[in-house]
């Protein structure tokens, strides 16, 4: 392999992102035409890229083999005869030739083990070829593989002036936003790092929606798919019909049909990384409470058997602070004893 052409499938690589089973040439025409068209082919993934030589790095044709539903040949393998394969798919209908009959073996060999999961019987291959048929298988298998459980969260849609899908969805994808179709595929211009498929209410309002973004040579493409909802599960609307019990699995189907090329819409969500110790509030020295004044009862002293004196009021005085009783040194005469309160004897001078 020359330079130039090791920078060719380099490029080929990031075009497609598909491992590479098998290449070589390849001649293709669909059913009805006359004239054999001259490709060098590659069986990446599940999908057959064709293209016009071995220099270019853009496919101009591709059959998808997960659509297979059949290849036949159309006369029995013999050596130096060019080999004919009819390869029916759902959608169409092509036929393969490859001039030299071993190498069409190997195409057939490698074509229907990645469409049927299954190593076909009766191949007239050398113990090496085998080996690498079931190397692919179970690369292939791998790649097909279920991915993980997608995340799932609950969303309550609250009724607004302007919105009116108002009943509560439980189960659905981190993918789902409650918004029209025009608000979608804006969401998907105009955020690309987010992601490129969306799950939506439909427009009539009683069933859901997919939109997607998928980017092609000419620029990006918006689509639009309607998922019916119905008492056993949902029904996502396409010319083959597929049913599927839950939303998750709505979006699992779209994801392996783009051999997940596509993402859920996720709009990230920022957290902290560091984790800060506030200031300390300033402390205030508790306030003083202030003490109730309370007017002292006098009892004086009297002769033995004289009638008890009565107990003079104190007299008020106002202050800046509030009316408060006089002190009993300003009121009483000095020299007379007189007891406070808890019956202390005290001397007034």
């Amino acid at each position: 392999m020359t330079a130039t052409t090791r920078r060719v499938y380099k490029r080929r690589e990031t075009i497609t992102a598909l491992p590479l089973y098998y290449s070589g040439q390849l001649l293709k025409k669909y059913t009805g035409e006359k004239e054999f068209k001259n490709f060098y082919a590659e069986l990446r993934g599940s999908t057959l890229f064709l293209y016009t030589d071995e220099m270019h790095d853009t496919y101009s044709e591709k059959l998808d083999l997960q659509m297979w539903k059949s290849m036949s040949m159309d006369s029995p393998y013999q050596n130096n005869r060019s080999t004919i394969y009819t390869l029916t798919l759902t959608n169409e209908e092509v036929q393969l030739k490859v001039d030299n009959p071993n190498t069409g073996e190997e195409w057939r060999g490698f074509i229907m083990t990645v469409a049927t999961k299954e190593i076909p019987s009766k191949l007239q291959l050398l113990p090496g070829q085998m080996l690498r048929l079931e190397e692919v298988l179970s690369e292939e298998k791998k790649r097909q593989a279920p991915p993980p459980p997608l995340p799932y969260t609950t969303y309550h849609i609250h009724p607004s002036s302007d919105d009116t899908y108002d009943d509560a969805i439980s189960g659905t994808p981190l993918c789902f936003f409650p918004v029209s179709r025009q608000k979608a595929e804006r969401m998907l211009k105009e955020n690309t790092e987010y992601g490129s498929i969306i799950l939506r209410p439909s427009t009539d309002n009683t069933n859901y929606a997919i939109t997607l973004r998928q980017d092609y040579p000419s620029g990006p493409v918006m689509k639009n798919y309607k998922v019916l909802s119905i008492d056993t599960g949902f029904v996502i609307e396409l010319d083959a019909p597929v049913t599927v019990p839950s939303l998750g699995a709505v979006l699992d189907h779209f994801l392996k049909a783009t051999e997940f090329r596509l993402h859920p819409y996720l709009v990230p969500q920022t957290y902290d990384t560091c984790i800060d110790l506030p200031l300390a509030l300033p402390c205030f020295p508790p306030k003083p409470v202030p003490r109730a004044r309370v007017a002292p009862m006098i009892h004086t002293k009297s002769p033995k058997g004289s009638t008890p004196p009565s107990f003079p009021k104190l007299p008020i005085k106002d202050t800046d602070t509030g009316k408060e009783y006089q002190d009993a040194d300003e009121v009483l005469n000095p020299g007379v004893w007189v007891t406070i309160n808890f019956r202390a004897s005290v001397c007034l001078q």
